[in-house]
C-alpha cells in the first residue's frame, strides 16, 4: 500500500512540474516577439540578366480556398492530432525517443506538422538532437502566437511538394489549376509528397508516388475522411500532369532547372542542410534568348512522335551554358538527354582527331588516298569502314577535303597513322569523362559521349585552344543576401591557337560550294540559311544524328535520336534544321565575331581537293591556312602520306576495332 502511495506522489509530482514546465514555457513564448510566418523557403532562379526566371513559391492560398480533401490528406498523413496538440503529440514522441535510443540514431522521426513548419521557417533539416530542441521550442512559440488555421496555412503554403514549394504552386505545376480545385486523387497524390519530396514526385518517380498515394489514402479512410469507395474512385482517377509553373514558362526550362539544382547540390561549400530549406537565391548562366531559340527551334522541327532531341549551348570564352534541352517534352519524360544520356557520336569526333593530326605535324593539305580500304589489324581482324554512300576520289585527298565530305578512309588512316591511344589522350584532354576504347573505329565515332561532354570539347576550338569549365551557376546568396558561393574562372590554354585557327577555318569547308566536285560537303544543305561564319561538323550513326558548330561566341550541340536505340528513318535531317534556326535566331540582332589570322599563319591558294598549289586550269581553288613554313610549293604533294602508312601498319602495332560506320 504504501508502494502504491509513494508511486501516486511521484506520479502528482511528475505531473506537476510537467505542467510548470509547460506553463514556463508558455509565458517565455508569450513574452518573445510573435515570429514571422509569412516567410517563402523556395529557390530562386535568375537568369544571366539577374532577372527572375524561376520561383517555387510566387502564390500564397488562404486555408479557406484550399481543397477540404487536400487539407484533410495533409493531416491524416503528417499529423493526425493536429488540432488536439500545443505542438507535439507527446506519445508519438515518447516512441520516437525509445525507437531511436534503441536503434542509436534519429531514424524515426515525431515532428507534427507545427514542429515541420518551424523547421522550414527558421532551421535546418540536420538530424541533430539541438535541432530537435530549437524545433520544438519554435513550435511551442508558433503554437502560442497563432491559431491553428494560421500555421497549417503556413505550413502549407511553405512545404516542399518535389521541388515546387507550396500548394497554390504545386497544384498548379503537376495540374495546372489551383488548390481549391483538387480532385480526390489529386489531393492524395500531392499530400503524398513532402514525406520524401524528391522520391514521391509523380513527375519522376510515378510508381513510387502512386505506391505512396495509396498509403495517404488509406490513411484517410482510416481517420474517417474519405469511405472504402472514396478510396477506390481516387486510386482508379488517371491524373494528368502539367510539369510547367504558368503558361508564360518555357517547359525547356524545367531541364535546365535540374541541371542548376543538380550542380548546386555538388558544390561541396554548401550545406546540403541549407540546399533542402530553400531560401537561395541562384543566379544561373540562362541566357532566355537563347533558349527561346533553342525551344521555338525544337518545336517546329521534332514531330508527334517518339524521336528524342537534346541540344546544349555553350558561352566559349567563359563555360557559361546558355541553354539547355534535355528532351522533346518535360512533361512527358524528365530525363535530362543533354547531360545523363551518352550517345555514339559519329563523325563529330573527327575534328578532335584532325586537331591531334595538326599537332603532330600534319597541314591542312596532307592527303591521304580515299578509296574502298580493307585494314588488316592484328589477331588477324579486318576492318572495312565505308563512305557516306560509298563515294569515294578514288586518289589523294587533303585533310581540307576530308573535313568537308566526312570521308572516313581518310578518318581511319589518320588515326591508324598517329596511334590509337592519341586520339583517346586528346579527347581526354579536351574535357571528355567518357572511358574511350583505343580502336580503329573510335576515329568514326563508335564510342559513347554525353551531348555536354563533346560541347565542352569543341568549346576549346572555339576559344581558340583555352578550355573553360561548363557550367551553370554564376553565384548563389543566401535568404539574407550574403554570397555563399561564386563561380572562380578556371581558364587555361591547352592547345596550340595557330593550330586551332587553322582547324576552324577547315570547319567551314562544310558548306563551303567551292568543294562541291565527285561529292558534296556534308551541311551544303544549310547554306542558303547561313548568313554568319560556323565552323560546323555532323555525325551520324544508325541510330544517332549529331551537329555542333560555333564561332568566337557560342558553341551548339543537337543529337536526335530513340531512347531505345531504334535505327533512324526519314528523319529529315531535323537536327541540322534545329541547330541553324537556333543560332541564326539568336545571332540575328547581335554580331557574331570570327577569329583573326595569327601572325605565324599563312595562306595559300590551292585545289582544295587535292591540297597542291592552285593551277590555271583547276576547276576549284580555296584559300588554305598554314603555318609559316609548313604551306605547299610547286606542283608535288607535300608528301605520300600513303606509303608512310603502310609501312608504319606493316609493323603490325594496330588494336582490334568494334565494327562501326559513319558518316
Amino acid at each position: 500500500m504504501n508502494i502504491v502511495k509513494k508511486g501516486l506522489k511521484f506520479g502528482l509530482v511528475i505531473l506537476i512540474l510537467f505542467i510548470l514546465c509547460n506553463v514556463s514555457l508558455y509565458v517565455y513564448c508569450l513574452l518573445t516577439p510573435k515570429p514571422s510566418i509569412n516567410k517563402e523557403q523556395s529557390y530562386y532562379l535568375y537568369d544571366n540578366s539577374d532577372a527572375l526566371i524561376f520561383n517555387n513559391n510566387k502564390d500564397w492560398i488562404k486555408l479557406d480556398n484550399i481543397s477540404k480533401v487536400l487539407v484533410e490528406a495533409t493531416i491524416s498523413t503528417e499529423d493526425k492530432n493536429f488540432y488536439h496538440h500545443f505542438g507535439f503529440d507527446y506519445l508519438r514522441i515518447v516512441k520516437a525517443f525509445f525507437t531511436n535510443i534503441i536503434n542509436g540514431n534519429l531514424s524515426e522521426g515525431a515532428s507534427t506538422i507545427t514542429m515541420q513548419y518551424a523547421r522550414n521557417l527558421f532551421l535546418t533539416h540536420e538530424k541533430t538532437w539541438s535541432r530537435k530542441m530549437q524545433e520544438a521550442l519554435l513550435a511551442f512559440e508558433l503554437e502560442t502566437h497563432y491559431s491553428k488555421d494560421e500555421i497549417l496555412e503556413g505550413y502549407l503554403n511553405t512545404i516542399n511538394y518535389g521541388g515546387v514549394f507550396g500548394i497554390e504552386n504545386a497544384s498548379k505545376y503537376y495540374f495546372n489549376k489551383s488548390a481549391s480545385e483538387l480532385t480526390i486523387g489529386e489531393a492524395s497524390m500531392l499530400a503524398g509528397i513532402p514525406q520524401s519530396p524528391s522520391n514521391n514526385n509523380p513527375l519522376n518517380n510515378p510508381d513510387r508516388a502512386k505506391k505512396r498515394q495509396a498509403t495517404v489514402l488509406r490513411l484517410m479512410v482510416k481517420n474517417g475522411d474519405i469511405s472504402e469507395n472514396g478510396l477506390e474512385e481516387a486510386v482508379g482517377e488517371v491524373l494528368s500532369y502539367y510539369g510547367k509553373m504558368n503558361d508564360n514558362d518555357l517547359s525547356s526550362v524545367m531541364y535546365f532547372k535540374d541541371a542548376v539544382i543538380s550542380e548546386l547540390r555538388g558544390i561541396g561549400t554548401i550545406p546540403k542542410s541549407l540546399i533542402e530549406t530553400g531560401g537561395l537565391r541562384v543566379y544561373t548562366t540562362l541566357d532566355m534568348e537563347a533558349q527561346r531559340n533553342l525551344e521555338k527551334s525544337s518545336l517546329e522541327y521534332m514531330g508527334d512522335n517518339e524521336l528524342e532531341v537534346s541540344g546544349v549551348m555553350v558561352n566559349p570564352k567563359n563555360g557559361e551554358v546558355m541553354a539547355l534541352l534535355g528532351g522533346k517534352d518535360y512533361n512527358k519524360s524528365q530525363f535530362n538527354r543533354a547531360t545523363q544520356s551518352k550517345r555514339q557520336v559519329g563523325s563529330v569526333m573527327k575534328p578532335i582527331l584532325y586537331y591531334t593530326a595538326l599537332e603532330s605535324g600534319f597541314t591542312a593539305s596532307s592527303n591521304f588516298t580515299s578509296e574502298r580500304t580493307t585494314f588488316n589489324l592484328s589477331n588477324n581482324f579486318v576492318y572495312t569502314p565505308k563512305n557516306f554512300n560509298d563515294l569515294y576520289a578514288n586518289g589523294p585527298i587533303s585533310m581540307g577535303a576530308a573535313i568537308s565530305y566526312s570521308d572516313n578512309v581518310y578518318a581511319v588512316k589518320t588515326h591508324l597513322f598517329l596511334g590509337e591511344d592519341a586520339l583517346v589522350n586528346m579527347a581526354s584532354r579536351l574535357g571528355i569523362s567518357s572511358n574511350l576504347k583505343p580502336v580503329a573505329s573510335l576515329a568514326l565515332g563508335t564510342s559513347e559521349i554525353s551531348v555536354i561532354d563533346m560541347v565542352q570539347a569543341y568549346g576549346v576550338f572555339a576559344n581558340s585552344g583555352k578550355r573553360n569549365v561548363n557550367h551553370f551557376i554564376r553565384r548563389v546568396e543566401d535568404s539574407k543576401g550574403n554570397v555563399i558561393y561564386e563561380y572562380k574562372d578556371r581558364e587555361e590554354v591547352i592547345l596550340n591557337p595557330s593550330l586551332v585557327f587553322i582547324l576552324n577555318e577547315m570547319l567551314t569547308y562544310t558548306y563551303d560550294n567551292g568543294f562541291i566536285d565527285y561529292n558534296y560537303p556534308t551541311v551544303i544543305s544549310l547554306l542558303p540559311k547561313i548568313s554568319h561564319k560556323y565552323a560546323i561538323k555532323t555525325g551520324t550513326m544508325d541510330t544517332d544524328k549529331w551537329i555542333i558548330g560555333y564561332n568566337s561566341d557560342a558553341v551548339l550541340g543537337i543529337w536526335i535520336g530513340y531512347d531505345d536505340n531504334r535505327k533512324l528513318v526519314n528523319d529529315g535531317g531535323v537536327h541540322k534544321s534545329i541547330w541553324i534556326d537556333t543560332m541564326e535566331g539568336y545571332f540575328e540582332n547581335r554580331n557574331s565575331d570570327w577569329y583573326d589570322i595569327p601572325d605565324n599563319v599563312v595562306g595559300v591558294v590551292v585545289n582544295p581537293i587535292t591540297g597542291m598549289v592552285s593551277k590555271d586550269g583547276d576547276k576549284h581553288k580555296k584559300l588554305f591556312y598554314y603555318i609559316k613554313g609548313t604551306e605547299p610549293y610547286g606542283n608535288s604533294y607535300e608528301k605520300d602520306l600513303d606509303e608512310v602508312f603502310k609501312e608504319s601498319t606493316e609493323s603490325g602495332n594496330s588494336t582490334e576495332v568494334e565494327d562501326g560506320e559513319a558518316e
